[in-house]
């Protein structure tokens, strides 16, 4: 048996089960437009995180929410939710409600921008 040439290595992708140890619920209650940013604790963190919250700090210097977080990363939005709600309870990112509470609808541009991240995510 021939050992597998290093290009031939970078597509293969780990399975999402393991990327959040067996979990598919957060601990934390997110929707897909919760707004998401990166919280001082994350910046000095950052570079003892694994692999996935590590992207997902570095990502969120701006604000983002979990599907545009997801779509960036090619993470299944469980995943995302699942990963994001970790780093919210380690308070690594913090959380930021979206919808207008005053009108009781989300605001029409951050719609825009979860549409934008979902239909990135067909390719």
């Amino acid at each position: 048996m021939t050992k597998p040439e290093p290009d031939a290595l970078s597509g293969l992708r780990v399975r999402p089960y393991l990327v959040t140890g067996g979990r598919t619920r957060s601990a934390v209650d997110l929707a897909l437009e919760t707004i998401i940013r990166v919280t001082p604790e994350g910046q000095k963190a950052v570079n003892d995180l694994q692999l996935e919250p590590r992207q997902i700090v570095e990502l969120c210097h701006q604000p983002l929410s979990i599907a545009e977080v997801s779509a960036h990363l090619h993470l299944h939005l469980q995943v995302a939710k699942v990963l994001v709600g970790d780093l919210v309870q380690s308070g690594h990112v913090a959380t930021h409600s979206a919808s207008n509470e005053a009108a009781g609808r989300p605001d029409l541009l951050l719609l825009e921008r979860v549409l934008d991240g979902l239909q990135s995510l067909r390719g």
